[in-house]
């Protein structure tokens, strides 16, 4: 139980997403991924507990770890990861005080949060034709998406507002 927050957040403020390939002067990172799944969590589920947004923070919390790994290759690598990446992800909600296995229901809320994520990555800064980002990601409704834009900050600024917005999570918890 060596998990610290400190040590996700700066760890997920370092780690790209898309494999660097994005436009910008900074990657766009997994822990700015993570505060933009959060927030579209909060649009998707707005009575939803502060546990259960603190679950959508921590979605990809493993990758401090592991790394990110797109979709091709996590499968290449085989059941291995999935199971590596759960035994992570539980270990991490035991330590934050959220149940190792996250109801189903939260957890496709979550998922559907990561898939509007990866279609305003993919349009803003990723540079997929809003066609084409349906097409992989489905188009989101228009008033989870109202307002959002990606932005692409130093490492220490995002690994600040994580830490941040983690401690207020748990504040809310208590």
């Amino acid at each position: 139980m060596d998990i610290e927050i400190e040590d996700i957040a700066h760890g997920l403020a370092f780690v790209a997403r898309w494999n660097g390939q994005t436009m910008g002067d900074y990657p766009y990172s997994v822990a700015e991924h993570s505060l933009l799944v959060e927030q579209l969590f909060g649009r998707i589920a707005p009575k939803a507990p502060a546990r259960w947004r603190l679950a959508a923070l921590l979605h990809d919390a493993p990758e401090y770890v592991i790394g990110d790994m797109i979709s091709p290759v996590k499968s290449a690598v085989g059941p291995g990861y999935g199971a590596l990446d759960d035994r992570l992800a539980a270990a991490v909600h035991l330590r934050f005080g959220l149940p190792a296995q996250i109801p189903v229901s939260v957890k496709k809320q979550i998922k559907r949060a990561d898939k509007i994520s990866a279609w305003l990555e993919a349009v803003q800064i990723a540079g997929f034709a809003e066609k084409e980002a349906s097409q992989f990601f489905g188009r989101p409704a228009p008033e989870l998406i109202d307002g959002l834009s990606i932005r692409l900050r130093p490492p220490v600024a995002v690994r600040g507002d994580f830490t941040a917005r983690h401690n207020q999570l748990l504040e809310a918890m208590a």
